[in-house]
């Protein structure tokens, strides 16, 4: 390729990072969240990696159906459910689980006359407030799934919680309370926990977990770093130096002369910017490496360059590695300069920069 920008994605690392969740939950199956192309890291290619899940969660019928045209014959989990009553049809082509969590998914599903029973997943909304029948009615929304004719009998139900990631709030252990009060009545398997309940809420663990940013060795908290949890990064963007420019003192660099040189200076150009989904808002100062050697951005992010501060840089050439974020450069700490979360920062890596599977 003429213009060295990539992510590498590690397999090594993803899987090493799955068998982590299964040593913090021994007695839990895992629905590995792989939606939104993996948290950006390549739904296809993930999916073929975790072959060790028990099941995997994808958002949309879409993503669950490129990857059974691409071979996949893993159960699949919709976990936003079906959205239009057309949808049924390929629900059961492509034998994918479904969440149920409105009222008018179950009316669909008492309308239709199906082929075969769809597995379910019942929501209940113990406290998020976002998808999930309200407590008071799970019950109800139960009994209609199990007298359903389209529903396997065996269903899973559900919650998720709105600040596991917050070590202090009492929300997480007052939405546990919530979920089991109405749903202890209805024999089920059950599931709760997401990444940062797997790691700091123990008794959320049930016989469902459902990792996500944690398998792309991410820590889901702001207090505690990805190696802190035994988390391995997967993802490294990287690019190379293409120019080097020796500028006198008091230089402007870049757009709107936001950073002047304090001293004559050697200033590198790198092949990458907004353009490849490195955030223009990254302020002067955001840490970069230069062939492992910690460094700064210096002037703002154009389309497809940024400029960095050689003074930190020994012996560097035009052609060398700039990691923008990965392997001793964790995209937490970059997301936290330029005051954005790392799902963002993830899932923002645009098309023209190829992925390289490791």
């Amino acid at each position: 390729m003429s213009r060295n920008t990539v992510l590498k994605i590690d397999i090594s690392a993803l899987q090493q990072n799955l068998k982590r969740v299964r040593e913090i939950t021994p007695k839990s199956k895992i629905l590995a969240m792989i939606k939104a192309n993996a948290y950006g890291h390549g739904i296809v290619q993930v999916a073929k990696a975790l072959h060790a899940a028990d099941a995997l969660g994808v958002a949309c019928i879409e993503e669950g159906i490129q990857l059974r045209e691409a071979g996949i014959k893993a159960p699949i989990v919709l976990v936003e459910g079906f959205l239009h009553e057309s949808e049924l049809a390929l629900i059961e082509q492509y034998n994918f689980a479904i969440v149920v969590h409105q009222k008018f998914q179950l009316e669909i599903l008492e309308e239709q006359q199906l082929a075969a029973p769809v597995n379910v997943w019942l929501k209940i909304d113990s406290g998020m407030h976002r998808l999930g029948f309200k407590l008071e009615d799970s019950q109800n929304a139960w009994q209609r799934l199990q007298a359903c004719n389209n529903v396997c009998k065996d269903i899973i139900t559900m919650t998720h919680f709105a600040n596991a990631d917050d070590l202090q709030s009492q929300s997480t252990s007052e939405q546990l309370a919530a979920f089991y009060a109405v749903s202890n009545v209805m024999p089920s398997e059950k599931s709760l926990a997401n990444s940062a309940a797997i790691l700091a809420w123990p008794e959320t663990h049930a016989e469902w977990v459902r990792p996500g940013i944690m398998l792309y060795g991410v820590s889901p908290f702001v207090t505690k770093s990805a190696r802190d949890l035994d988390l391995t990064p997967v993802m490294t963007f990287s690019s190379e130096i293409i120019a080097i420019r020796h500028l006198l003192k008091g230089s402007a660099i870049g757009y709107g002369s936001t950073w002047h040189c304090p001293e004559d200076m050697l200033v590198g150009v790198v092949a990458v910017g907004y353009g490849d989904g490195y955030p223009r808002r990254a302020p002067n100062g955001t840490p970069l490496l230069v062939n492992n050697q910690r460094t700064q951005l210096v002037g703002r992010v154009s389309m497809d360059m940024l400029t960095v501060d050689l003074r930190p840089c020994a012996n560097v050439n035009i052609g060398d590695k700039v990691t923008l974020w990965g392997n001793n450069l964790p995209v937490e700490e970059i997301a936290k300069t330029v005051n954005a979360i790392s799902y963002e920062l993830l899932l923002g890596v645009t098309g023209r920069v190829p992925k390289v599977y490791q």
